[in-house]
């Protein structure tokens, strides 16, 4: 059941990046946005319901709710589409498994969390593998803006759905039902780009096309709802730490779809890039079995 579970996660987180380059199109990005969690929401909301899983929140909790919906379900992903104009989304799956790195930096800054001897070294080997992946277009006499931006967006939109992330612990430390914040996320972060959208005077009429209807779909049911089901019944089952490994794995299968259909160019430069990536986030994942089994039983100071 677990490998059942670890693979599903890979393959729906994998392939939502080639959903989102299918919503680029007529519908603003704040609208799509919007339906895609709007939908998720109610249908998480109607599922807790039935199940009577649903957990009422104090006002304050609600708060922090509606910042964890802007964070995770809504700006970032506001950066992410953008960002799609721009550059594949096989690259951008490659940037957001920054997070990891990220999450590190922002558990010392907000919960003066210890440092782990590992953050330098995979945070050098991420930035050096970004570089890398994107030097054959850097390199060139003239920089497209278009790759900047899309480079920054990405990077902009992993951060933010790392501080979400942050949020989420502060609700696991205040005994809150992670399930219940998230469908409340979910739910303000649709709000949110509701109201962007008004304040745009952006039409919310639904492109009614296979490739926009589809991927909606696919996004809201298997990548938001199915996706985090998935993740936190495994990340029950195995632990945070193992079940994180996932995201290493996330990339190569959104290149892989990148390539066929997107037609994404490899170079070696590319391969380098994301092996270095990759490679950070393993350093900063891997703990040797002896390491553990000296912490468990090294003796306490006296």
């Amino acid at each position: 059941m677990n490998a059942l579970l670890y693979i599903s996660v890979i393959l729906i987180w994998g392939t939502t990046w080639f959903a989102i380059y299918l919503q680029q199109g007529v519908v603003a990005v704040t609208v799509s946005i919007f339906y895609r969690f709007l939908l998720a929401s109610l249908l998480m909301m109607v599922v807790l319901l039935i199940a009577r899983r649903l957990r009422k929140l104090a006002l304050k909790d609600h708060i922090y709710c509606v910042a964890q919906g802007c964070c995770v379900f809504a700006f970032n992903f506001y950066c992410f589409y953008h960002a799609a104009a721009y550059i594949s989304s096989g690259l951008e799956s490659v940037i957001f498994s920054m997070s990891v790195l990220f999450n590190a930096f922002n558990g010392m800054l907000f919960f003066r969390q210890k440092m782990s001897p590992a953050l330098i070294p995979a945070s050098i080997l991420g930035l050096v593998g970004i570089v890398t992946l994107f030097w054959h277009d850097l390199s060139a006499n003239h920089v497209a803006p278009e790759l900047l931006k899309g480079i920054g967006l990405s990077m902009l939109g992993t951060y933010g759905f790392s501080l979400g992330n942050m949020i989420s612990t502060r609700h696991k430390k205040h005994g809150l039902d992670v399930v219940s914040t998230n469908t409340y996320a979910m739910g303000y972060g649709a709000a949110v780009m509701a109201l962007l959208s008004l304040a745009q005077g952006a039409s919310f009429a639904i492109e009614w096309t296979s490739a926009y209807v589809g991927s909606l779909v696919y996004l809201a049911v298997f990548g938001s709802v199915l996706g985090f089901g998935m993740y936190f019944s495994l990340v029950g089952r195995i632990g945070a730490s193992q079940a994180a490994y996932s995201t290493l794995l996330f990339p190569l299968v959104a290149l892989t779809v990148s390539t066929f259909y997107e037609g994404y160019q490899w170079h070696t430069n590319a391969v380098i890039g994301l092996g270095l990536i990759l490679l950070g986030n393993l350093v900063m994942f891997y703990r040797p079995r002896w390491l553990s089994e000296w912490k468990k039983t090294k003796p306490a100071l006296s």
